[in-house]
């Protein structure tokens, strides 16, 4: 599988549009820091059809480094970014199951 990249989205729109690259580049990067603005200031996201960004908060919980057996330490609760993807993008993913399924197979 392929990493798309924010440049790659840039030429794509750039190409759809006709709009300059450099244009392109400041709309996506400008929506981008809108993004973390929002999750900075605890605020969720939503983007209907695409999905939601949530902060939440993780549990306190104990870890164990498996190279010093017996040893513990712990693991302070902390704000993490939850994504949770709508319904056409769930539709439009789910056909590569089988195709993900059979490559880790072998």
């Amino acid at each position: 599988m392929a990493t798309l990249t924010k440049r790659e989205i840039v030429l794509k729109i750039s190409n759809e549009t006709g709009m300059v690259q450099h244009e392109v580049f400041t709309v996506v990067q400008k929506t981008l820091d809108q993004v973390i603005e929002a999750l900075a200031r605890g605020d969720n996201i939503e983007l209907r059809n695409f999905g939601v960004f949530e902060v939440k908060l993780t549990k306190p919980r104990v870890g164990r480094n498996p190279n010093q057996p017996g040893s513990s330490f712990a693991i302070p609760a902390r704000a993490t970014v939850k994504f949770k993807s709508g319904k056409i993008m769930k539709q439009r993913v789910s056909h590569l199951t089988a195709k993900m399924k059979a490559d880790a197979e072998g």
